[in-house]
C-alpha cells in the first residue's frame, strides 16, 4: 500500500471519467429485492439532494451493486510477519530478501476459505495483491522467475483465487504495483517506496513499463474473467494511458483505480491520512475507501495492533452510506491462512452487516433532510412510501437523536442492530424555543450499552418530500442551547 502520508484532499475525491466511457450522472443503485437482484430507482431530481457518483452505463456498473470487498495483501513478506514492506522498512538487501522464495510453502491456502469469510461478512468481491513492491509474483509469470511456480509450493495462487471466484461467481479484482524492487530495470533510486540502488540494477523506464505491460497482459488473458484492476505506487507518476486501454480491451467490465499511468476510474482513500472527505453528505465522484483490520500493516504482522470493532465498523458505514466502496484488508499467514484475531473481526463486521445491511444496499445518500452532523442518512422509496436508515457513525453525545428540520412522525421506528422498536417523540424540547417547534427525535437509544459498534435506525415513513427548507438545514450541529 501507499504508506502514510500518500494522499491529497483533491486525490481524495479524484476518479475521472475514463475516455469514451458512457456516463450516467446521479443514477441511484437501485432497491435490493428478495433474492439480491437490484431494482434500479429513479435518477434523483430534488436540487438539495446530494450528488451521486457518476455511473458508467456498462458493465463496470456491477461495481456499484456490490459496494463492500475484501482486500487481500500477501506476498513472501508473510513468513516473518513483519510488515509487506518489510524489504524497505528494515533495510534488508535484496540479495538476502529473496532468499524467502525457498520458503514460500503456503501448504494451507483454500481459496474457498477466504471466499466463505468474505460472504460471512457480507462482502461482494475481492482483490488480491498479485505483485507488491517486493516484486514477487502470485501467478506463473512467464516474464520473470521470481514467482510462486519457482517456489516448493510450485502452484499458480492467482490461478487457484480465479477459478474458486469464477465457480461462485464472486468477482476478482488484482492489484499489481507499479514500484518493483526486484526487476532490475525499475529505475530504484531511494525516493519513497524505493529501495537505494542495487547490484545488478540496469534502470531503464521505457524497458521495465514493457515488462509490466506483459505482465498486465498476462494476468488480463489468462484468468477468465476480471472485475478490477487496482494499481499503486506510481512512484515517479508516469503517464501511459495505453496501459488502462489494453485492460479494458481485454477486462470491459473491470473498473481501474487512480493510481496508475492514468486517471482510471475512482478514487482510493486510504486510512484516515486525509480527513478532505470526512463531511462530505456524498461522493460525487467514483470514491472505493480502503482499510486494513490492523493498524501496522496490510500484510501480516505477528506483533499486529487490531483495530477496534468501533473503528472499522464506522469507517465502513460513513463511506457505504455516502455512496462510495469500500474494501477491508486482511493479510494471511505464510501457511495461507488467516490470524484468528482477523477472523473473529470479520465474522463480528459480518454480525453487523448483516442486520443492517438493508440501509447500505439499494439507497442513496440523505443526508441533506437534515442538519444534524452527527449522524448520517439513507433513504429508499417504493410504492409503500419512504424509509429512512438514521447512521450513529460518530461517537453519541446522548441517548436521543434530533433529526430537525424534520416535524413529521414515522409510522414505525427500529434498530435495525437488534430488530427492537425505537422510542421516538414530536414533543419541543427546551432546545428548541426559539423556532417553537416539535422536531422528531429518536429516544432512549443504547448507546451505552452497544458503544462498540454503529447503530442504524429504520423510519418507516408514509410519505415524505424530497426535500425540507429550514435555515439550518445544512452544516451546522444539533447542540442544545441555554
Amino acid at each position: 500500500m501507499a504508506g502514510a502520508g500518500a494522499l491529497t484532499a483533491a486525490a481524495l475525491n479524484n476518479a475521472a471519467n475514463s475516455a469514451g466511457a458512457a456516463e450516467t450522472p446521479g443514477t441511484a443503485t437501485g432497491s435490493v429485492a428478495p433474492g439480491g437482484a437490484v431494482t434500479p430507482t429513479t435518477t434523483p431530481t430534488s436540487p438539495n439532494e446530494p450528488k451521486l457518483a457518476p455511473r458508467f452505463g456498462d458493465g463496470r456498473d456491477w461495481w456499484f451493486q456490490k459496494r463492500f470487498g475484501l482486500f487481500v495483501h500477501w506476498g513472501l513478506y508473510a513468513i516473518h510477519g513483519l510488515h509487506e514492506q518489510e524489504q524497505w522498512r528494515y533495510r534488508v538487501p535484496r540479495a538476502e530478501y529473496v532468499k524467502l522464495a525457498a520458503q514460500w510453502n503456503p501448504v494451507k491456502f483454500n481459496p474457498d476459505t477466504w471466499l466463505d469469510l468474505a460472504e460471512s461478512a457480507g462482502m461482494k468481491y475481492i482483490c488480491l495483491t498479485t505483485k507488491h513492491h517486493d516484486g514477487f509474483c502470485l501467478w506463473d509469470t512467464k516474464l520473470t522467475s521470481y514467482n510462486t511456480m519457482n517456489t516448493p509450493y510450485g502452484k499458480d495462487i492467482v490461478g487457484m483465487l480465479a477459478e474458486a471466484c469464477h465457480k461462485r461467481n464472486f468477482p476478482l479484482c488484482l492489484y499489481y504495483s507499479i514500484a518493483d524492487w526486484h526487476q532490475p530495470n525499475y529505475p530504484n533510486q531511494g525516493r519513497h517506496h524505493e529501495l537505494p540502488p542495487q547490484p545488478g540494477d540496469q534502470p531503464d523506464l521505457a524497458k521495465y513499463i514493457e515488462f509490466l505491460r506483459g505482465q498486465v497482459r498476462e494476468l488480463c488473458a489468462n484468468y477468465g474473467e476480471i472485475h478490477g484492476f487496482w494499481w499503486d505506487m506510481n512512484v515517479d507518476q508516469h503517464v501511459d494511458p495505453s496501459i488502462n486501454a489494453m485492460i479494458r480491451q481485454l477486462q470491459p467490465k473491470a473498473v481501474i483505480n487512480d493510481r496508475g499511468y492514468d486517471k482510471g476510474d475512482f478514487g482510493t482513500p486510504e486510512r484516515e491520512y486525509d480527513k478532505g472527505g470526512e463531511e462530505l453528505p456524498s461522493f460525487e465522484k467514483r470514491t472505493e475507501a480502503c482499510n486494513s483490520v490492523g493498524s501496522e500493516s496490510w500484510g501480516y504482522r505477528a506483533l499486529e495492533d487490531y483495530y477496534s470493532d468501533r473503528h472499522l465498523l464506522r469507517s465502513i458505514d460513513k463511506y457505504l452510506a455516502r455512496d462510495a466502496n469500500y474494501l477491508l484488508n486482511v493479510g494471511p499467514r505464510g501457511d495461507g491462512t488467516l490470524a484468528p484475531e482477523a477472523v473473529a473481526i470479520l465474522r463480528r463486521i459480518g454480525t453487523w452487516y448483516g442486520a443492517v445491511k438493508e440501509a447500505l444496499e439499494g439507497t442513496r445518500p440523505a443526508s441533506h433532510l437534515t442538519s444534524n452532523r452527527n449522524v448520517l442518512l439513507t433513504r429508499r422509496d417504493n410504492t409503500r412510501g419512504t424509509t429512512l436508515y438514521v447512521h450513529l457513525h460518530k461517537d453519541a453525545v446522548g441517548e436521543a437523536v434530533k433529526l430537525k428540520p424534520l416535524t413529521i412522525a414515522p409510522r414505525r421506528a427500529t434498530l435495525l442492530n437488534t430488530g427492537k422498536p425505537v422510542d421516538f417523540s414530536l414533543e419541543m424540547a427546551p432546545s428548541d424555543h426559539v423556532e417553537q417547534k416539535g422536531y422528531l427525535r429518536l429516544r432512549n437509544l443504547p448507546v451505552n450499552e452497544m458503544a462498540n459498534t454503529v447503530l442504524v435506525v429504520k423510519l418507516e415513513f408514509d410519505q415524505l418530500p424530497d426535500s425540507i427548507t429550514s435555515p439550518n438545514a445544512v452544516g451546522s450541529s444539533d447542540i442544545n442551547r441555554r
